[in-house]
This record gives structure tokens, sequence and C-alpha cells, in this order.
């Protein structure tokens, strides 16, 4: 219904902007509710989400392909954030098993720490943000000009 009243393309890239912007403030909401901002490592998605809603308001604003280009870069920061993100909170948990349990190794290591109390996969959030934004600027207009 919605992709017979306009431009298919442009609708789809309207929906993967409204869920690029609401996964930016749902999740920096939920950091912010975690107290996640103990160090640097655990402020910068906070920071980076900050900066990506920054670069959609200049987005907004500016109708250039500046933006656009700097969205693309932020989101491949967003991966790289996303990824130390999953090693940091694995190896945090591999760390506090090894505490509880010093002779904990293998299979069994891995299996409890990907289990712990910190989310080793949580980070993964920053990896399909970011994803949605490629997707969102891929072939964008502004780029076109």
């Amino acid at each position: 219904m919605l992709a017979s009243s306009g431009n298919p393309l442009r609708i789809i890239r309207a929906i993967l902007l409204l869920a690029l912007v609401s996964g930016l403030v749902g999740l920096g909401a939920e950091l912010l509710l975690l107290e996640h901002f103990e160090d640097w490592r655990q402020k910068m998605p906070l920071a980076l989400i900050a900066l990506g809603l920054l670069v959609l308001v200049w987005h907004a604003i500016d109708r250039r392909a500046a933006p656009v280009r700097a969205l693309q870069l932020l989101m491949v920061v967003f991966i790289s954030a996303g990824a130390i993100g999953m090693t940091l909170h694995y190896q945090g948990n591999v760390e506090f098993e090894l505490e509880l349990y010093p002779s904990l190794s293998g299979i069994e290591l891995f299996r409890k720490s990907m289990m712990g109390a910190t989310p080793a996969l949580a980070p993964g959030a920053m990896i399909q943000l970011a994803l949605i934004g490629l997707a969102y600027t891929y072939r964008h207009p502004r780029l076109e000009r």
C-alpha cells in the first residue's frame, strides 16, 4: 500500500532512516540506564551514538553530499566499535569466570564467558545500526550530484 503511493526506494530509505534514528535513541537510552560510563571505553558507544545523532541532524539541514559521506564513515566506525565492544565484553567475562573457576578452560570457559554477566554479543547492536545506516546511504541521491 505504501509503495503504491510514492517512490518505493524513497519509502524504503525513509524506513531505514527511522530505524536508524530509533535504534540510536533506544540504544543510547539503554546504555545510560545501565550506567555504561565507568571508564572511557564504556563512554565510547555513547559518544558515537551522540555523534551519529548530530550527523543525522546535519544531514537533515544540509542537502549536500558531505553529511551522507560523514554518516557512511561513522557507520564504518560503528562496525569497528561493535567488534571491539564484543571482544571487551567477552574478555571481561573470561577474566571473571577464571577468577571464580581457575581450572576452567576450552569450550566450557567459552560457553560460560558467552553467557556471563556482561552480554558478550550486546555490542553487536552497534554493528546492526551501522548496517542500517550503510543501507540508508547506499546510492543515496545526494551522492549523485
